[in-house]
């Protein structure tokens, strides 16, 4: 493997995946989510930019070639379980989330029983709107989980709907911006209906996947 630019791109952001949850680990919230939003973007960014950077400068390799989508799905997979786990398993997040951990799983198993023939599957332009369609997701449900530990601080305890009757009877101070429920609930309900969307296309890519294995499936007539 030769260490251009596109592939130290793509080893940086597979070294990312893992890095959000030490982000949890090593740090108190809001920091981490904060930090765990952070190194998510700059990673997302740089899935862009190896791909674009091997194509312009013709250092397209087999390792990148192996490693790009893998570390696409380390990150996704990773960032969903912490987010589903600090969102209090919320089934509105947990239904989609399954759906698109099934579909990564069930095509990653496709791709290895296929072996060399696993080329055939070509990665689509649905495939990359998937991609793009989870990470935004990710980030704006982040930005979310680290929105609402704000103001749970703010809160003391409190429910919104406490919460919110307090500040209407001038008995507690608004949290900025968002008014009496805060900023969290907008981005949280944003969030799950970006996963829910990546969901979908996640669910039609795998399914795209399925029907073109199918010829290589077929058991041999004796």
């Amino acid at each position: 493997m030769k260490w251009t630019v596109p592939n130290i791109l793509t080893v940086l952001r597979l070294a990312a995946a893992p890095g959000v949850a030490v982000m949890f680990l090593y740090f108190h919230r809001p920091w981490a989510d904060w930090f765990a939003l952070t190194l998510f973007i700059t990673a997302a960014v740089t899935d862009w930019f190896d791909g674009y950077l091997a194509r312009l400068w013709h250092q397209e390799s087999k390792f990148g070639a192996m490693m790009d989508p893998i570390a696409d799905k380390a990150m996704v997979v990773i960032a969903l379980v912490i987010i589903t786990g600090y969102s209090g398993m919320n089934p509105w997040l947990i239904l989609p989330v399954t759906v698109i951990l099934f579909r990564e799983v069930f095509v990653s198993g496709l791709r290895e029983f296929l072996g060399a023939k696993a080329g055939l599957l070509k990665v689509t332009k649905l495939a990359k709107w998937k991609t793009t369609a989870q990470m935004v997701a990710i980030a704006v449900l982040f930005l979310g989980t680290g929105l609402e530990h704000l103001e749970g601080i703010a809160r003391r305890g409190l429910s919104l709907d406490q919460y919110a009757r307090l500040v209407s009877e001038g008995l507690a101070d608004p949290i900025r911006s968002c008014g009496t429920r805060g900023c969290s609930s907008i981005a949280t309900m944003i969030g799950l209906w970006l996963i829910w969307i990546a969901a979908l296309l996640t669910a039609l890519t795998g399914w795209d996947y399925f029907t073109k294995s199918l010829p290589f499936l077929r058991e041999d007539k004796e």
